[in-house]
């Protein structure tokens, strides 16, 4: 028998490893992706805003907000609060809602029909929110409600708010076009995933999604009013064309295809941004606009193809191109805190990525090595693994899955006793006894992710660390997808 040589081993065994860094030293554990994807779905229930439905089904949650708009005598009643605070941001809330929708985009075909209801309920809870913040365009979109200020002075459950419900408007023709951008993002990816189920609705979010990017691009420039909580650090450049790449994928419209051709380079599609979240959408942006390349060989878009290549060979470390950075448990790691926003949307990337990269049977080449599809998935399986609870420290940083996960969360309404147990209303200071609480929240926000450990893997527990202890809806949206990938490929290793 030919005896196989040194190199031909070490290849194998880097291609059976999938170009990843080192394994956690706990022990691989099997992981139920079917209930997380479950739990992740069920999270957005708890962070709901407005009238809660007879099927709620975290019943410690009642109804809140229920005055929201009347300063402008408008009806902003509904759409998530973003994190455990009690404001509406329009700037994350869209892009949740976008990721929340490409997740049912890209993997509907292979989620349970169970939770392809509830994920459709999840997006449309944000989606009505969405047209009625631009229910008064050409001339004005709504962007926040709650003064981040007041809110966050208080620890208060949403369902006492007595902190100012401010109304934030942008009237033309002053700049919203981060917002408004992925807010047209948002509702043109909304249509799609409701293009079969709901036909009328779905051409009721295209057409305002238009109107959106119309107002995006005619008032150039980035809303300041959220700073210096959701600032747009990066620029609204990125949400410019992440709108207009929706919009074509959405409508097959020439015009939005013209737009990426004739805008990509003065709007920066080719900053290699190796970073994908509710402020920079250059990854996602690119990985979007492949698909077009690979699948319909639309040649004029290749350099969006370009960057996206680059962008994968950065994530994998024996690539000479590698930029990203890992705990040594093996987790993606980006300074800033929240840091699992990163892990879920990169991991959505790569499998979206493989995807489109399998339907055409290629590869990325990153100049030292060819990374397959199977790569990209192992990649992001990995970090799927590493929160459900495959890491050091042997915790899940999803609430409500496993045994062991976070007790004592960043969230207001998870952190303090519910209307149904306490009735009486709970003012602004009061509620700092709870947070100060070394107990555990009394009420689980089944699903939530957490912001995540620090880059020593290293998780303390802390209601008042909220870089660490806070969940926020654009952490799970992307990872709905994730999972409902691996829920539908249980043995994939």
């Amino acid at each position: 028998m030919k005896t196989l040589s040194p190199l031909f081993l070490f290849l194998l065994l880097i291609s059976a490893n999938s170009f990843l860094p080192p394994p956690p030293s706990a022990s691989a554990a099997y992981h139920d992706y079917a209930d997380a994807l479950a739990k992740s779905i069920l999270f957005f229930e708890g962070q709901r805003s407005g009238y809660l439905p007879p099927d709620q089904r975290l019943p410690w949650r009642a109804n809140s907000g229920l005055s929201d708009g009347w300063t402008y005598n408008a009806d902003l009643t509904g759409g998530y609060y973003d994190a455990g605070d009690n404001v509406k941001f329009g700037f994350p809330l869209a892009f949740t809602t976008t990721m929340l929708a490409w997740s049912i985009i890209e993997f509907a075909d292979v989620m349970p029909p169970a939770e392809l209801r509830n994920s459709l309920v999840a997006v449309r809870w944000s989606s009505d929110y969405l047209l009625k913040s631009v229910s008064q365009l050409p001339n004005r979109i709504f962007v926040q409600v709650g003064d981040p200020n007041a809110d966050h002075n208080c620890w208060e459950r949403p369902e006492d708010m007595d902190t100012p419900r401010t109304v934030y408007a942008v009237d033309a023709p002053n700049p919203a076009s981060d917002v408004a951008g992925e807010t047209a993002a948002a509702l043109a990816a909304s249509s799609m995933a409701f293009r079969s189920s709901d036909p009328g609705y779905a051409e009721t979010l295209l057409r305002n999604a238009a109107k959106a990017f119309e107002y995006a691009d005619t008032h150039r420039g980035a809303y300041k009013g959220a700073c210096p909580f959701y600032c747009d650090f990066d620029g609204y450049q990125d949400e410019l064309l992440w709108g207009a790449a929706w919009l074509r994928r959405a409508s097959s419209d020439d015009t939005y295809l013209n737009y990426l051709q004739e805008n990509g380079k003065t709007l920066g599609a080719e900053d290699n941004i190796n970073e994908f979240g509710w402020d920079n959408k250059h990854a996602g942006l690119n990985v979007l606009v492949s698909k077009e390349v690979l699948e319909s060989s639309m040649v004029t878009l290749q350099s969006y193809k370009a960057s996206a290549d680059s962008f994968m060979c950065t994530l994998i470390p024996q690539s000479s191109s590698s930029h990203i950075d890992y705990t040594p448990g093996g987790l993606i790691y980006r300074p800033g805190g929240s840091n699992l926003q990163h892990a879920t949307t990169i991991s959505f990337l790569l499998l979206a990525y493989a995807n489109y990269l399998e339907r055409t049977s290629q590869s990325v080449n990153c100049g030292n090595l060819d990374v397959s599809p199977y790569a990209l998935r192992s990649q992001a399986k990995r970090q799927v693994d590493y929160i459900l609870g495959d890491n050091p420290k042997g915790l899940s940083y999803m609430v409500g899955y496993s045994d062991n996960y976070p007790q004592r969360i960043h969230h207001r309404g998870s952190s303090l006793p519910s209307v149904k147990d306490h009735p009486a209303a709970i003012a602004c200071k009061e509620g700092s006894v709870y947070f100060n609480s070394t107990g555990p929240n009394p009420n689980v926000l089944t699903g939530a992710i957490v912001g995540g450990p620090s880059e020593d893997d290293e998780y303390p527990d802390d209601r008042a660390d909220f870089k660490k202890s806070e969940p926020t809806t654009y952490i799970n949206a992307p990872f709905v997808g994730v999972l409902a990938y691996f829920a539908a490929n249980p043995d994939f290793s």
